[in-house]
């Protein structure tokens, strides 16, 4: 064995030491970044009208995907997941917190973010495709329609369209529902990811390189503008003077389930408040008098409805918990209660909330919650309706219904001219979940081109024109009543027409992507000699995938 000795005239030679930056830096700079993402993209929904934050929340996120290999982008899309849900989701500790904790918002975060982390997995198939933004916005919604079906039915909340009440996308709701809007935002985002990576490689100069990504950025936002001429808002029908009756309940999240009594003699006391001032001339007659989702219970008849409707002479739209005669099953419905006739039509929810309205899987349910056994399954709707009122056709979509695309759509495509959507927030507090769905409400009236009426048992109660735009609304936990009139509308959106159309388009396309970037990555790696591969492992810290 020998030694050499080196020369003392040689420079020493010392290993190179790894850079800080290297070791920690950009890991610790992309969580970060991915945290503050989510964030960002929280603040974009209501009740705070920044819908131009959202495609830069999804910039941020496209930031830190770019480069990611497939678990890596998994774990930043697992930590955006996490900071927007905790936040836009807490106000399901106003209704459960006090019973349970933080278990039920915790997990149900969980779920969600791991959908978001399973489609950031994606990404990185995609994003080496020409066009790449497209490709990515398409792969994110792949995560808002798989969770509008499953687990048990899906909760749809927290999608991407529904950051859109206003603004330049939200007219692209006529041409293609809430999944178009969601899409156009998210190609504007993930544009402008890419452009800022190019432009930190190549310098800030006009090259072709930032031709596609700037395409991507301008494009969607031009779409949106060149619609809004073609968002009509008139009456085509007529129209109709609507009474909305906001009875109001106690903020007492889950302890509600203890006051239906209350609940029921508030709203026929504002009800009576209403007719003074009808009387007095305060405000018109109207031609319909609208509840709120179940703010009564109905067992067959009701005498004292009967005897308020004939008082405003008028047909009533109540939301009731109804039980036909001689059925032990109840309904979450909408009654059409008519003077001196009762109830002559009714609607009854399809989209049932679980664990609340009916429970899956019972026996491991019960394990988790001691609400099971005294929470009987509802009857299940089963068709969309437009329900005969006051010579008009109302479609209702009752409360957790607007999150979903068909309802709304079937009940327009039943003949609806006017969308009614009744709703009991009260379980949720002074939170943001009322203002979150109101938001909703407002990307359906541009979606189907037709006014919404909302009417909520402790607000929010408004009119939204067919435009989205919130004419009338009342504040919160206050008892109230309105009264506008609204028009009446007959068009067929181009987003009624293509009906999920649009979706199974935007999902195929999405699957479409990630084959493609498959084989081109596997037919990369067969033809990438292992030198130059392994050289490109050395150079890229082992943590760099091609972007």
């Amino acid at each position: 064995m020998t030694a050499t000795a080196s020369s003392p005239d040689a420079p020493a030679v010392t290993a190179p030491r790894p850079s800080p930056l290297r070791r920690g830096g950009p890991l610790a700079a992309r969580i970060a970044l991915a945290a503050g993402s989510g964030l960002l993209f929280a603040a974009a929904f209501a009740p705070r009208p920044l819908w131009w934050v959202a495609p830069l929340a999804i910039a941020g996120l496209g930031i830190a995907l770019h480069g990611r290999r497939v678990w890596g982008a998994a774990g930043y899309g697992l930590v955006f997941g996490i900071a927007f849900n905790l936040v836009h989701l807490v106000w399901i500790q106003d209704f459960l917190g006090h019973e349970f904790g933080p278990a039920p918002w915790l997990a149900l975060t969980g779920v969600l973010s791991g959908f978001l982390a399973l489609v950031c997995a994606a990404m990185p198939l995609v994003s080496r495709l020409p066009g790449a933004p497209v490709w990515q916005a398409l792969v994110f919604l792949l995560q808002e329609s798989a969770r509008m079906r499953w687990p048990f039915n899906g909760f749809p909340w927290g999608r991407v369209g529904f950051s859109q009440p206003e603004g330049a996308y939200l007219s692209l709701a006529s041409l293609g529902g809430a999944p178009l809007v969601g899409f156009a935002v998210l190609v504007t985002g993930f544009g402008l990811a890419q452009l800022a990576v190019r432009l930190r490689q190549g310098g800030v100069r006009f090259t072709r390189a930032v031709v596609a990504p700037a395409l991507a950025v301008v494009l969607p936002l031009v779409a949106g503008l060149a619609t809004w001429p073609t968002v009509g808002t008139a009456a085509e029908s007529g129209t109709r003077t609507v009474a909305v009756v906001q009875g109001n309940a106690p903020d007492v999240g889950i302890g509600l389930l203890g006051q239906r009594d209350t609940i029921r003699a508030n709203h026929f006391a504002e009800s009576e408040r209403l007719l003074e001032r009808i009387r007095s001339g305060e405000v018109p007659r109207p031609d319909v008098v609208v509840w709120p989702e179940t703010a009564t219970d109905v067992r067959g008849g009701d005498p004292r409805l009967d005897a308020l409707a004939d008082e405003f002479g008028v047909p009533l739209l109540v939301g009731a918990l109804y039980q036909r005669p001689g059925s032990d099953l109840t309904a979450n419905a909408t009654l059409v209660w008519e003077p001196g006739e009762g109830i002559t039509g009714h609607y009854v929810k399809r989209e049932l909330v679980p664990f609340a309205e009916y429970v899956p899987m019972r026996e491991i349910a019960r394990w988790f919650t001691p609400f099971v056994d005294d929470t009987r399954d509802m009857l299940w709707g089963s068709q969309g309706a437009a329900l005969d009122v006051a010579g008009a056709q109302l479609g209702t979509v009752i409360c957790y219904e607007v999150a979903y695309d068909y309802v709304a759509r079937d009940n327009v495509g039943a003949g609806a001219e006017l969308l009614v959507t009744p709703t009991n927030n009260a379980w949720f507090g002074p939170g943001e979940m009322s203002y979150q769905q109101l938001a909703m409400s407002r990307v359906r009236a541009v979606e189907h081109s037709r006014a919404v009426v909302v009417a909520a048992t402790s607000g929010i109660s408004a009119i939204v024109a067919p435009d989205g735009s919130v004419t009338r609304s009342t504040s919160l936990y206050t008892a109230t009543s309105m009264v506008a009139e609204v028009p009446l509308r007959q068009a067929t959106t181009l987003s009624d027409r293509l009906g999920a159309w649009t979706e199974y388009a935007l999902v195929g396309a999405a699957l479409a992507a990630m084959v493609a970037g498959f084989v081109l990555r596997s037919h990369s790696k067969r033809t990438t000699p292992r030198a130059d591969a392994t050289e490109g492992e050395q150079h890229g810290g082992g943590d760099t995938a091609h972007g």
